[in-house]
Order: C-alpha cells, then structure tokens, then sequence
C-alpha cells in the first residue's frame, strides 16, 4: 500500500453556528481564503463578516501562513461567517498547544449555543402572539 504524502499537510475541521455548518481545510500557503470556490471579499459582501473569518489567524499571528479551503452550507450570511470562524479556529488549534490555548482563552473554540427559538402553541411563532383588541 502506498501512502499519499500530499494529503499530510491537510489539517479538517468542522464549525457550526445556529443552522449554518462550515467544513474547512486548512494547508500550507500565502494567506488565502476559499469559501464555496469564491475568494472570502467575494462570497462575504459585508465587512464585518469578513473580519469575523479572519479574527483566529490575526488573534495567533498566522494570517500569511495557510490557505483556506472551506465549504458552507445552512443559515445565513452571518451565521456562516460565525461557523466558518468557529471551524478555522478549530483547524488552527490543531497546529499546536501554545495556539490552542490562545485561541481557548480568547473564546473562539467555543461552540456558540444559541439557537432558533421554537414556536409556541397559541402564537403565531416565538414570541409574536396574534392580534388583541380591546373593543
């Protein structure tokens, strides 16, 4: 049998936020950012999401040393880019220790638990009830 040592480098993660999974690849190389075979600035249109992805790698000071290979998929914009940041944060603390309790102590590795809300009987959905009138 014969090893494939091109695959060695390749580091796989998953994050999540909400309803939005992100797979991330993370390899050796210049700093790029993939995400659904468009450059980040493309997929990404609002800054702040943008700056979210990119938060683990300026946070441990690794933001020209990996290229990014990611799949989202579920949810929104937003709750991509938060499982996108969770995933590459993930992938990262697998490099080492010392990046894995920067990233730890700064709180990106921690799954965000906040979900939808389930509609309750009675209403019209969570928290919206149906019309009242007094008269």
């Amino acid at each position: 049998m014969v090893k494939d040592n091109t695959k060695k480098d390749i580091i796989w993660a998953t994050g999540r936020r909400r309803e939005a999974v992100a797979r991330v690849r993370l390899m050796p190389g210049n700093g790029e950012i993939e995400v659904n075979k468009k450059p980040l600035d493309e997929y990404f249109d609002r800054p702040t999401s943008r700056l979210l992805v990119r938060q683990p790698l300026k946070t441990t000071n690794l933001m020209n040393k990996f290229k990014i290979i990611a799949t989202v998929s579920g949810g929104g914009k937003t709750g991509q880019a938060g499982a996108l940041r969770h995933g590459v944060s993930r992938a990262l603390a697998l490099t080492g220790e010392d990046t894995r309790v920067l990233l730890r102590r700064k709180g990106f590795l921690t799954r965000d638990p906040r979900g939808k809300e389930r509609k309750k009987y009675g209403q019209k959905g969570a928290r919206k009830r149906f019309q009242w009138t007094k008269r």
